[in-house]
């Protein structure tokens, strides 16, 4: 009989794609996923597990280079944010169908943050896709989300690691994930021919994506990527402080921690790498737990 994990994922951007790493090598180690809680990046991770398109989601992300990452951000520059979001959800939607959340296979839950009414917002009925976009709304980088008497932006705003909402079962095993964490980067090993490859390919769309700024962005660009950057830091801090206060409350059976310094928080040309760093930290983790 399969040990059954209740899962928590943090908040991180593209840090946590890692998540994915981590629900593989749960997989391939022989537990049940019962329940997962997320928010943010973690809540998309979630969804995607719940509605049952990890492989699609994760092959779709190996796709993203630099300049497809770019495609997919539809600038508004309101004074609300940035972005909308609306190209990434629209493009998963071509491989994966929106469900109600109660009528998923296993327990899922995402987190979003109301700044009027200044409370945490727990999702757990409705569109799963309603849920994730809400949990992700950076704020002043992605347009937050209007309710009839809300405003809902990033979970991570007052709870990146919401183990509190994370349904338990009898006898299972908590296990949170930290995006997050003040600890040193873990590099994947890898041979010296898919180090030369990867360089080659990573030369060639750095030069792509170059060409791509300079027709397409406006001369004021590289003030707006100083924007983004202050906001990357900014919000990376303030999500490091808040999971150190969670984790201090509550213990978790297992608790994966992956560097903070990984990569920035739209860093999703990073994707494969991400998925290999998650499943490593995994393995590592549960290893010491069974020892």
């Amino acid at each position: 009989m399969k040990k059954k994990v209740s899962l928590v994922l943090s908040g991180g951007g593209a840090r946590g794609v890692a998540h994915i790493g981590v629900i593989e090598e749960l997989e391939k180690q022989g537990f049940e996923i019962a329940s997962i809680s997320g928010t943010s990046m973690g809540s998309v991770v979630g969804g995607v597990y719940a509605l049952g398109k990890m492989d699609e989601f994760k092959n779709w992300l190996y796709t993203l280079d630099k300049r497809k990452v770019f495609s997919l951000v539809d600038f508004t520059f309101s004074s609300q944010g940035l972005v909308k979001g609306d190209k990434v959800f629209n493009t998963m939607k071509k491989f994966m169908k929106d469900q109600h959340i109660e009528d998923l296979k296993i327990n899922y839950v995402a987190t979003a943050t109301d700044i009027i009414n200044r409370k945490e917002i727990v999702f757990s009925t409705g569109s799963v896709f309603d849920a994730m976009r809400a949990s992700v709304s950076i704020p002043t980088v992605f347009t937050p989300v209007k309710t009839e008497k809300g405003l809902l932006v990033d979970g991570g705003v007052v709870n990146n690691i919401p183990v509190n909402h994370v349904k338990r079962t009898s006898n299972d095993l908590l296990v949170v994930v930290n995006v997050n964490a003040d600890i040193p980067t873990i590099k994947p090993i890898e041979s010296k021919k898919e180090k030369e490859r990867k360089q080659s390919i990573y030369l060639k769309k750095i030069k792509e994506f170059r060409d791509h700024l300079h027709i397409t962005s406006p001369s004021n660009h590289v003030e707006k990527l100083g924007y983004v950057n202050l906001i990357d830091k900014t919000i990376s801090l303030m999500m490091h402080h808040m999971s150190q206060m969670s984790l201090k409350e509550y213990s978790p059976d297992i608790l994966i921690d992956i560097s903070r310094k990984t990569c920035s928080t739209f860093d999703f040309f990073k994707s494969e790498e991400l998925v290999e760093i998650g499943r490593i930290s995994a393995l590592q983790c549960i290893e010491k737990y069974k020892n």
